[in-house]
């Protein structure tokens, strides 16, 4: 995609700050961090959204996260991390190329990542578990 930005970071067209790289994986620290640390993980095969990623492509991409989580909290020291994916819009999406963010956190860091719940009836839930139950 040649208006992607992250494809451009990956191929070299815009520097970054690359932790590591693999035939299939560029992992960066993000520019512009939630927090000190926070890591994005980018497949090299432009895929807009989880909608539209390869499943076993993302299967792999999420057991690199471990292993990079597992030595981000090694050398960096939290003791908590978000995981976060968005995918459009309204989901908070701004870069159509599937990443996945990896962010440290840090007691009293002052980062809300949250929503607010619903309290939904046990007969809403049920419905919905049906309708999905179905087509899975």
């Amino acid at each position: 995609m040649s208006d992607c930005i992250f494809c451009k970071i990956i191929n070299g067209d815009i520097p970054s700050a690359t932790i590591y790289e693999n035939e299939e994986f560029k992992v960066i620290l993000d520019r512009f961090p939630a927090n000190e640390g926070h890591v994005l993980i980018l497949p090299k095969k432009h895929s807009a959204d989880i909608f539209e990623i390869d499943p076993d492509l993302a299967g792999r991409l999420f057991a690199l996260a471990t292993k990079i989580a597992k030595q981000m909290k090694s050398v960096l020291g939290f003791e908590h991390l978000n995981v976060m994916q968005n995918n459009g819009t309204v989901a908070g999406q701004t870069v159509f190329h599937f990443h996945l963010h990896l962010i440290p956190r840090y007691e009293n860091d002052g980062i809300r990542i949250a929503y607010k719940p619903m309290d939904l009836t046990d007969s809403q839930i049920e419905e919905m578990r049906k309708k999905l139950e179905a087509t899975i």
